[in-house]
């Protein structure tokens, strides 16, 4: 079977590869025939909008000027909203930092998809393999086709979620345990029994905890650590050059992985998600269990034991993230043994500038933040991304 050859092709068709694409339609030149989407979901965004609908998250976590456009204020155009943010009174807005709620920026996406026709650039396939010559790449899809193509940029997040072995357990004997991140799953409250575990003490568990909480469930929230409250995942600085220049000047990718892994607020909250956990917990809506956890299941249900006392529940939700490992599977794997590509001893991606692993590879997302920081992972990692990539896209 022939290849079809393009100029591009963006691996995930999630928040990164839609932005970078934008941007390279629109400021590197390429042309729309020349480029594809490669994602195995139904339409682009799926994931994200699966996530984002299981936990019920109403506003973003990042401001309204970090989005999937190329204008930093195209969003607030879009609501009608100046940049001072009038619109917060209509809802469309969280403060501070005039976050966008989930639904006005699940809008604004779709008309960034229509206004540069992506739908029909997308690829409903998936990735098997990726062979590479000195200056193009060829990827062969599961459906049998292959794409021969100058440049791939692996636009992967995620990864295989996270299950405590307890948790295996408890699903390898018959009981109800379901991750919140779980592939092509649709999480339905009113399908649920009445007691429900979540476990997390994280933003998506203190989200699912709150949507469950606000029907007729009895809510349990289990937490290895105290509810920490921190706007933003990472500092702040790290957007800028006020904590980057020292990430950049810094050579050594083992102290780089180190910095990044201390500047990440991992398992906290915004200001806004944590009162309202306070208020649910105070309200005896949610009952919130602090310390390393123990289960054991029987044919009356399932035993959470806590510091010496057992609750008893009737289903488990995890909201216990992904698992750290480098995302891409075993794509990337073979992709790093077949053609030797560098890796840091943490196994993420030694890439230039620009991004590029390969003349004819570039990365984005989870793969680039050992050049990115700790942002590279959010929606300014992909627009601070696409700036890099867009340079090598501009020179043909």
């Amino acid at each position: 079977m022939s290849a079809t050859t393009l100029d591009w092709l963006v691996v995930g068709g999630g928040i990164h590869g839609v932005h970078l694409t934008v941007q390279l339609l629109s400021q590197a030149g390429v042309e729309a025939d020349r480029i594809r989407i490669l994602d195995p979901a139904p339409r682009l965004l799926e994931s994200w909008r699966r996530r984002s609908r299981n936990t019920g998250m109403r506003f973003l976590r990042s401001p309204a000027v970090h989005h999937l456009d190329v204008d930093p204020w195209g969003l607030l155009s879009f609501a009608g909203a100046n940049r001072r943010g009038r619109g917060a009174a209509k809802g469309l807005f969280a403060s501070p930092y005039e976050r966008p709620s989930v639904a006005l920026f699940a809008k604004h996406c779709q008309k960034v998809i229509d206004d540069y026709g992506l739908s029909k650039l997308h690829i409903q396939d998936k990735a098997s393999k990726i062979e590479l010559g000195c200056d193009h790449a060829l990827v062969h899809l599961e459906s049998g086709a292959s794409l021969q193509v100058n440049r791939v940029v692996l636009a992967m997040g995620g990864g295989p979620t996270r299950w405590p072995a307890w948790a295996r357990a408890l699903k390898e004997q018959g009981h109800r345990v379901q991750h919140v991140f779980e592939a092509n799953s649709v999480l339905r409250p009113n399908s649920w029994p009445k007691r429900v575990a979540v476990i997390g003490g994280g933003i998506s568990a203190a989200q699912v905890a709150l949507r469950f909480a606000d029907g007729e469930h009895e809510v349990h929230l289990f937490s290895r650590h105290e509810l920490e409250k921190q706007q933003f995942d990472s500092d702040s600085g790290w957007v800028g050059p006020k904590n980057m220049r020292r990430f950049t000047e810094t050579q050594d990718l083992a102290e780089r992985r180190a910095m990044i892994q201390k500047a990440r607020h991992t398992g906290s909250l915004p200001p806004d998600v944590y009162r309202e956990l306070r208020a649910a917990i105070r309200a005896g809506k949610v009952h919130w269990h602090l310390g390393e956890l123990q289960a054991s299941g029987s044919e009356d249900g399932i035993a959470l034991t806590v510091n010496g006392h057992s609750t008893g529940v009737d289903a488990v939700l995890l909201a216990t993230g992904f698992e750290s490992a480098r995302p891409g599977g075993d794509l990337i794997d073979s992709l790093i043994e077949d053609h030797a590509l560098p890796c840091a001893a943490c196994g993420y991606p030694v890439v230039n500038s620009h991004l590029q692993w390969h003349p004819a590879v570039l990365v984005t997302g989870p793969l680039a933040e050992l050049t990115l920081g700790p942002v590279s992972r959010n929606i300014v990692g992909a627009r601070r991304a696409a700036e890099c990539i867009v340079a090598v896209g501009r020179t043909g």
